[in-house]
């Protein structure tokens, strides 16, 4: 399992690695200069400019990276030893899943952070020292933001096995189908609304609304935790769904 991980680590790394390097060191440079009162204010507009770039490029090559770890598991020649290899392949999904997550998490966390603090900096006169005395007045806010970022892990882990699911499907069951492509992804959908649909068991922490064919809810404070472990029992469901979808002979 370890091997697994570590394998699908540096499948997804290459791509993302050093654009998250340099993107880290600029944003380093940036932000130190700045709290040191060293960069003029137009110098201090550039880098918020080139941070809210930064972003979008890191989106561009978590992608990139993603596809990366994807082609591993399922397209040639990297699935080819993947398949071989005399693991679970529940164990692979989760190598997967979980360095994508993470690299994809982690790489977009540390961008938007450096973007807001330099942001900070710029707005000379909002000071570390008051969001501090903020967040000491107003602990329940900050729970609740700690669990509505929970809820977005969970929701990105969920649309993760969703396109597992979809690449799955396409690779194992719908291999042999000339729109077999196609038909996965209307498959995807498929499951994207009966997700929708099973958040109508919420209705009682929210107010149940439509967008298009898709249901959806605004479950508040209330509801958020309910939420976040509804979430997570969709993304296991999807989880053991494709591991066993994966058991079967895929079409590399």
């Amino acid at each position: 399992m370890k091997a697994q991980f570590k394998y699908s680590f540096m499948a997804g790394l290459h791509t993302r690695g050093i654009v998250f390097a340099v993107i880290f060191v600029m944003n380093f440079v940036f932000i130190l200069l700045g709290s040191l009162n060293l960069l003029s204010f137009a110098a201090q507009v550039t880098a918020v400019s080139l941070g809210g770039t930064a972003i979008a490029v890191m989106l561009v090559f978590n992608i990139l990276g993603d596809i990366a770890v994807f082609r591993r598991m399922f397209a040639a020649p990297g699935a080819y030893l993947h398949g071989l290899t005399p693991v679970p392949r529940w164990k692979t999904l989760m190598a997967g899943v979980t360095s994508v997550t993470v690299m994809d998490v982690v790489t977009m966390t540390v961008v938007i952070v450096g973007e807001v603090w330099m942001s900070l900096i710029l707005a000379d006169g909002v000071s570390w020292g008051m969001i501090y005395d903020g967040i000491r007045a107003n602990t329940s806010e900050i729970l609740f933001g700690l669990w509505l970022a929970a809820l977005l892990l969970a929701g990105y882990l969920l649309i993760m096995m969703i396109i597992m699911f979809s690449i799955t499907m396409k690779q194992s069951v719908f291999y042999h189908l000339p729109a077999g492509g196609f038909i996965s992804v209307l498959s995807a959908i498929a499951v994207s609304y009966i997700i929708s649909l099973s958040a109508l068991v919420l209705a009682p922490f929210g107010t149940v609304s439509r967008w298009g064919i898709f249901v959806t809810i605004d479950v508040g404070r209330a509801g958020i935790i309910a939420y976040f472990f509804l979430t997570l029992i969709e993304a296991a469901a999807l989880f053991v769904l494709t591991s066993r979808l994966m058991e079967r002979k895929l079409n590399i």
